[in-house]
């Protein structure tokens, strides 16, 4: 599972075997450069999910709810849920369990398939100092189960597990039917997902440990831009291969116009043959 954004994004994680595209609410930080992923809007996250979409057509995607778009009550999170199908997610997803169990069963009961998070919770995270591992004791670790089981039992069809020990997602994973997705989870769950930013080398500065980069795009993008200023700078750039030509007869035709306009002369109109 990989994260996207936009139509190329998606159609690249298509091409390349990807099984399944989540539309994160990491998008605030990825994409829109907001602080935290609680400044995202629904209507921000919809145009994503579109975009994704029809990059797409042939992957299951999940929807990121946004902080503040389901919480509140039910009837909330249904009407959020269903903006999200309308925009062509198969899956909603949401953070938490608690008071978000009545949340999950009313959405899967309007027939909407639920993906629940467990572990680390970003939307409440209200900056960068929460953003760290949890579970790391027994008894935090032990609720993170209970969470997990709980969610299951709501009806979620899967789960992300965010930013535990390893032992903990194993409990998950033993404890629980639906499939696991970890981040930062350990190598035993169902599946894995990184935000692709972050795993293409393209996030500035430093990135969750549970991170591997694949490649270090943004110094690769940032040299091609730089070539490119370079060649249009010194007017290397577009070479007559990149350029668009004209007949001779066109060109001497264009002449003869263009010097009737810069005399302030309308051009005679062309007129047909006459047939005798």
């Amino acid at each position: 599972m990989l994260t996207a954004y936009d139509f190329i994004s998606a159609s690249i994680a298509q091409e390349a075997g990807v099984d399944i595209i989540l539309v994160g609410d990491s998008a605030a930080n990825t994409v829109l450069g907001y602080a935290t992923t609680r400044e995202v809007s629904v209507e921000e996250m919809l145009v994503l999910t579109r975009a994704v979409r029809r990059g797409a057509p042939g992957l299951p995607v999940v929807g990121d709810l946004p902080f503040g778009s389901y919480e509140e009550e039910d009837a909330l999170a249904v009407r959020t849920a269903f903006a999200f199908r309308r925009a062509g997610a198969d899956i909603v997803k949401l953070e938490g369990a608690g008071p978000m169990l009545d949340r999950v069963r009313a959405i899967c009961a309007a027939g909407i398939p639920v993906m629940g998070h467990v572990g680390l919770l970003p939307q409440g995270a209200e900056s960068s100092a929460d953003l760290r591992a949890r579970g790391r004791t027994a008894a935090e670790g032990i609720a993170i189960v209970e969470d997990a089981v709980a969610l299951e039992r709501a009806g979620v069809s899967l789960l992300v597990v965010e930013a535990v020990p390893a032992a903990v997602a194993d409990a998950i994973t033993s404890c629980v039917e639906v499939p696991v997705i970890g981040i930062g989870a350990g190598p035993s769950v169902d599946g894995q997902v990184l935000v692709y930013p972050d795993m293409l080398g393209l996030t500035p500065g430093s990135v969750p440990r549970f991170v591997r980069k694949y490649a270090e795009l943004r110094t690769e993008w940032a040299r091609a831009l730089r070539a490119y200023g370079g060649d249009v700078r010194s007017r290397t750039f577009p070479s007559a291969a990149e350029q668009y030509g004209m007949s001779d007869d066109e060109r001497l035709e264009f002449g003869l116009r263009l010097t009737a306009i810069q005399s302030g002369v309308r051009p005679r109109p062309v007129l047909p043959a006459q047939s005798s």
